[in-house]
Formats: structure tokens, sequence, C-alpha cells
């Protein structure tokens, strides 16, 4: 018998870790996280836009070995909306 497999990440797996990651750091839950809406305007700075990284790619290392978000590509995520497109993109999701 062989190990079954790990569950597929897909696009809307990648949603609900964004948002439920990004609600844990804001002390919100996920109903209260506007996907479109910018970081900044949700309450989150700096400081926890990395923190939802970190989490990120402890969560995706898990199941993609080595997945990582490159630190120049920070500026470019600025809602869940992008958070996701970026994290979407990196694992060649549909």
């Amino acid at each position: 018998m062989t190990d079954a497999p790990k569950a597929a990440i897909d696009r809307a797996a990648v949603l609900t870790l964004v948002t439920n990651e990004l609600a844990q750091i804001l002390e919100t839950t996920p109903d209260e996280i506007e996907v479109d809406v910018p970081f900044a305007d949700l309450g989150a700075d700096s400081l926890a836009l990395i923190e939802l990284v970190e989490a990120l790619e402890e969560t995706l290392s898990a199941q993609v070995a080595g997945f990582h978000i490159d630190d120049d590509d920070l500026e470019s995520l600025t809602s869940v909306t992008d958070a996701v497109d970026y994290v979407a993109a990196k694992l060649n999701l549909a």
C-alpha cells in the first residue's frame, strides 16, 4: 500500500489560507477580511505583512518543498487578492 497523497493545493485553498492567517494576525475573523481592500486599510502594517509571509511560507513549505516569498516581491503584495495571485503563480495554479 502506498502513502496517501497530500491534499492538493488549489486557488481556493490559498485564498482560505491567506484570509485565515491575516485574520489571526489582525485579531479578527476571516469574514471581516475583504479580499480587494488594501492591507493598510484593513489595519495591516508592514510587520503584519511580514508575519503573513512567514506564516504562508511555513504552511506552504510543508506542501511544496522550499516555498519562499522573495523580499523584493513584498511591495507588490497590497491585498489578499495580490497575495493569492502571487502564491498561485509561484505554485503554477490555474
